[in-house]
């Protein structure tokens, strides 16, 4: 039995299963959990050591660095590209 909420790592397709176990869905965290009270051995296969008691965040991933450490980005160019500088309107009087 718990005696707080302890959130799962319910697959999308199997949430009508967790559902029907008693699992409640916390809108806020986007989580399933199983509620106080609840014998957590029916949701063993959605639990893991890493969410403990609290909402699980999601992972911060960062961009690929280059071997240099500096990302180079490539702009597409267009020929007849003139910037507009604010003087004159950009198309033909």
């Amino acid at each position: 039995m718990t005696d707080s909420k302890l959130y799962l790592n319910v697959p999308y397709a199997q949430k009508d299963a967790a559902k029907a176990l008693g699992a409640r869905w916390d809108a806020a965290a986007k989580k399933w959990y199983v509620p106080a009270g609840k014998d957590l051995a029916a949701f063993a296969q959605w639990t893991s050591a890493e969410l403990g008691d609290s909402p699980a965040k999601p992972a911060k991933s960062s961009p690929p660095k280059s071997s240099s450490g500096n990302a180079t980005v490539t702009l597409p160019t267009i020929a007849d590209f003139v910037p507009y500088d604010g003087d004159e309107p950009p198309w033909n009087p």
